[in-house]
């Protein structure tokens, strides 16, 4: 089961996007190809696959969509239930 995205951690992760977004996605790229180069590779070989699409956005979205999952991922285990 997926973690659940808070506002929060939209409103955290928007923050860093959107300071530089050229950047950022430059940055994304990076380390997801220490992090987890099969998901990198998957992004860049479905944003490739179709040339009437913008290259550049879905490989953010699809970055963002994975920074997002992992910062809920991240404060998931920190949720004290009462």
């Amino acid at each position: 089961m997926l973690p659940i995205i808070t506002e929060e951690a939209t409103s955290e992760i928007f923050g860093e996007v959107f300071q530089d977004v050229q950047a950022w996605r430059k940055n994304m790229v990076q380390y997801l190809k220490e992090e987890n180069p099969e998901i990198n590779t998957a992004i860049l070989e479905v944003a490739k696959y179709d040339e009437a699409i913008d290259l550049k956005a879905v490989a953010l979205g699809a970055y963002l969509s994975y920074r997002l999952i992992e910062l809920a991922t991240e404060n998931d285990g920190l949720v004290i239930e009462e």
